[in-house]
């Protein structure tokens, strides 16, 4: 079946299939949080991208093969809901921006910086360091060697405009900023953005309107 990436609360899970690399994306707990689940298809390696709600839904995801990693975009609360049960359940390391780590209330193993490669299985993904949503949120980019990237945005990027900055002018800059010459300026339009809520969108989509996400301010 053609991905589409619309999930809901309570509802299945969609699969991209890639050619190296399949992403599970499903909904969770009462903020609708987009989780997503990366298995390398030459080693059958899993990764989870932020450990929202619900780990028995997680859980029930990842399966018997358990996952080796899982990744949180950010500090914000509503992304790590499930996280020490997912941890104490499969012993996964995890892995956080180093500016959002102390806000998690689960040990990081890794400390992530900008332009770090995070591995699963053979596939890599490289972290980009995104400020103003919260100072350490992360994206990470995966570049497809068979097609176009895709990249997961966490809070950072939407349908429609950047990341919540709570009408701080400051924050909107730098976060407007670093998805600009981060993600907008050095990926593709075909780029496929995989966002921390709701539906996805692509660089190309979203690329005519970052004139007018300046003039707002948000």
């Amino acid at each position: 079946m053609t991905y589409s990436g619309e999930v809901r609360v309570g509802g299945s899970a969609d699969v991209h299939e890639l050619k190296d690399l399949m992403i599970t994306k499903i909904a969770v707990g009462p903020m609708g949080n987009n989780a997503y689940l990366l298995r390398c298809r030459a080693t059958d390696e899993q990764l989870l991208i932020d450990a929202a709600d619900d780990a028995r839904t997680l859980l029930g995801m990842i399966g018997d093969d358990g996952i080796a990693s899982v990744v949180t975009t950010h500090r914000h609360g509503d992304h790590w809901q499930a996280l020490a049960e997912v941890v104490a359940a499969t012993r996964a390391r995890t892995y956080a921006g180093r500016y959002d780590a102390e806000g998690i209330p689960v040990p990081t193993d890794v400390l992530v910086d900008d332009g770090d490669v995070i591995r699963v299985g053979r596939v890599q993904l490289t972290a980009r360091h995104l400020v103003g949503h919260t100072p350490g949120s992360i994206a990470l980019v995966y570049d497809d060697p068979h097609g176009h990237p895709h990249v997961f945005t966490g809070d950072c990027l939407f349908p429609g405009g950047v990341g919540n900055t709570r009408k701080d002018p400051e924050a909107f800059a730098r976060l407007i900023q670093d998805v600009e010459t981060k993600i907008f300026d050095v990926l593709p339009d075909e780029t496929w953005v995989y966002p921390g809520h709701g539906n996805d969108t692509t660089l190309g989509d979203e690329r005519p309107h970052l004139p007018e996400w300046h003039a707002r301010g948000w």
